[in-house]
């Protein structure tokens, strides 16, 4: 019954807090709502969606989703026909394409004043602004730490209670956790070698910074990192594999896998895997912040998932939209996403709460958030890809790190240019 009266008290206070707008949404009314499956996030949207019928009787939401893969190709395809969601789901590095694309309206200022979103969400928000709009909100913001398996630690005849702090302690970690078998092969991996999980965004906007560099200039529309730098941030990634043999790229098909699987010792990942890794059972697992340099340089990588309301979402349509989008980015929202998905809340007060700083599980990621860059993708899809290519050029073509960092660079800016209106 106190969690109950917490939430609906929330709630009230969500709404409240938007009081210029006036919600006058008819009776049944139904509204799509779009976003790509993960079994933690559509297990939270089913809650959010029965919570917010339950206080609005007359709006119905139909939840609807597609694989990450064709995400994007199905939302644009609906649009072209007609067919687009009422509130769709978007990565924050999508927003250019989705926007040129006619698929969002601005959000309504008299439903989200701008001053609010500004003073109560956390500074990244302002990846969803252009041309002094704002097209979308996110439920829940997400920093990387590293993951790292205590039983494995234990094995290895390392303290579980002390993880590594730095970079050569993350090597030295991982070499004794690592095992190869008679003919030179990973069984069991210190750490995760998966460019295509998040360590394209580890290198980015996390190495490159603490080798002395930064990955772009100008808004993120130059590229700058085809230099010593970038050099020396991409052969400390590809070392990893080739000189410290701690892990593999395709060791178990993927790192989370491996990782939940027992057979590697750390991973770094998002906080959207919480969710996924609670159901480990085999071992205990901990997190802690991502290593620092030599000169206890840190960085982080934030990004978010928002929510935004369709161009083609009209009169008693657009006014249940305005209704939903402000529930599921109110604190009672985002305390449910939180316990279900294990993504950080977006609004700060929601988020830097005594019991999350003091969890030793969320503390490193917000801890993360407060050095944190958001890269500002120009063509998210083809820059992470322009990535994974170039890593993979080494690892398995033998190409040298200096040629494919260049080529690597000048296609990233092709493509940032060629993004531009």
């Amino acid at each position: 019954m106190e969690a109950h009266m917490r939430k609906a008290t929330l709630f009230a206070g969500l709404v409240a807090g938007f009081s210029t707008f006036a919600f006058n949404a008819a009776q049944a009314v139904e509204i799509e709502y779009w976003q790509y499956v993960f079994d933690t996030r559509v297990k939270a949207m089913d809650q959010l969606i029965a919570e917010f019928q339950k206080a609005n009787p007359g709006i119905t939401v139909k939840q609807v989703t597609f694989p990450y893969a064709d995400y994007q190709t199905r939302v644009i395809a609906a649009n072209m026909a007609g067919n687009a969601p009422d509130v769709i789901q978007l990565f924050y590095g999508w927003l250019d394409k989705f926007v040129a694309g006619g698929l969002l309206a601005p959000l309504p200022k008299d439903a989200f004043p701008h001053d609010k979103i500004e003073k109560d969400f956390f500074p990244i928000v302002s990846a969803m602004k252009r041309d002094g709009e704002y097209y979308g909100l996110p439920t829940a913001v997400r920093s990387l730490a590293l993951f790292y398996n205590k039983k494995l630690f234990t094995e290895a005849g390392l303290d579980p209670s002390n993880p590594p702090k730095t970079l050569d302690e993350f090597v030295a970690a991982g070499q004794k956790i690592a095992k190869l078998d008679g003919s030179g092969n990973i069984v069991v991996a210190g750490s995760t070698v998966d460019m295509g999980g998040q360590d394209h965004q580890w290198w980015r906007e996390v190495l490159i910074r603490q080798f002395g560099g930064e990955p772009y200039k100008d808004g993120d529309t130059k590229v700058n990192y085809n230099n010593e730098a970038g050099l020396k941030a991409l052969n400390f990634y590809t070392s990893l594999q080739l000189e410290k043999k701690i892990g593999k790229a395709g060791f178990m098909d993927e790192g989370q896998a491996a990782f939940r699987g027992g057979k590697a010792g750390m991973t770094i990942d998002g906080t959207f895997r919480l969710g996924s890794f609670k159901s480990i059972k085999d071992f205990e697992w901990g997190v802690t912040e991502l290593p620092a340099n030599a000169q206890g340089v840190r960085s982080n990588y934030a990004s978010y998932f928002a929510n935004g309301i369709s161009a083609k979402a009209k009169g008693e349509e657009l006014e249940a939209s305005k209704k939903f989008l402000a529930y599921i980015t109110s604190p009672a929202a985002m305390e449910i996403w939180l316990k279900t998905v294990g993504e950080l809340p977006a609004l700060r007060s929601a988020a830097l709460t005594d019991a999350n700083l003091k969890d030793p599980i969320y503390a490193p990621f917000l801890k993360g958030l407060e050095y944190a860059h958001t890269t500002l993708f120009k063509d998210e899809q083809g820059q992470r890809q322009n990535a994974i290519d170039m890593v993979n050029r080494v690892l398995l073509e033998g190409q040298s790190t200096k040629d494919s960092l260049a080529q690597a660079a000048e296609a990233e800016q092709e493509m940032i240019d060629a993004a531009k209106p």
